[in-house]
């Protein structure tokens, strides 16, 4: 099984629910890889805040910062291949990476979401049917 390592730049915390603002790329990143690692995949999230020594002690992570910096971050390896940098890749994508596109048929994170699209005539207020968490009118996702 592939291993998927991601390296994130320095932050107070990985769920993106701290802080002034909501990350909500990173409530998703953190609902995607909990799912991930539920179904078995080998994934493993570094903050540089939290964890420098993965980035110091990794050849690939030291010669991008050495190019990019943390700007470029997050850096995403797959069995040190680079495959993602600057931004979190989708469920779907995640999926690919481990070898495991299957997961997304059981209605996770499909292209329309669990719930496909959610009518624009639902209020903002309304829940996701997935995760109880509310969703925007109109939202194309239907979960986190």
């Amino acid at each position: 099984m592939p291993a998927i390592r991601v390296f994130e730049p320095a932050l107070c915390c990985n769920t993106g629910v701290c802080g002034p603002e909501l990350d909500e790329s990173l409530v998703r990143f953190t609902a995607d890889l909990d799912h991930l690692r539920s179904a078995g995949v080998d994934i493993t999230r570094h903050n540089l805040a939290n964890d420098p020594t993965a980035f110091a002690t990794n050849p690939v992570v030291v010669n991008f910062l050495q190019v990019a910096g943390s700007p470029g971050l997050p850096l995403v390896l797959v069995d040190d291949v680079t495959v993602a940098t600057g931004r979190y890749p989708s469920r779907a994508e995640l999926l690919r990476y481990a070898g495991r596109p299957e997961l997304g048929d059981l209605g996770l994170a499909s292209a329309g979401g669990c719930c496909g699209s959610i009518p624009d005539d639902i209020p903002e207020t309304a829940a996701s049917c997935c995760s109880g968490s509310p969703e925007p009118a109109g939202s194309q996702t239907g979960c986190c």
